[in-house]
């Protein structure tokens, strides 16, 4: 996997919350969460490139 571009994200606590919850459900961290999230929804709506829909975090 290529160079990871940082970037500030602000969300609102409870958002958070569940998503904390949700990342430990699933074994992964939050940016890893929010990642694998943000993939799986360019996935589905057929904006991830082809070379890209395989590689996981």
């Amino acid at each position: 996997m290529g160079k990871k571009k940082q970037f500030p994200l602000r969300i609102e606590q409870s958002l958070y919350e569940i998503l904390e919850r949700w990342a430990a459900d699933e074994f992964r961290s939050v940016n890893g969460h929010i990642e694998y999230l943000l993939r799986e929804s360019a996935r589905k709506s057929g904006k991830l490139p082809t070379s890209q829909k395989n590689k996981e975090e």
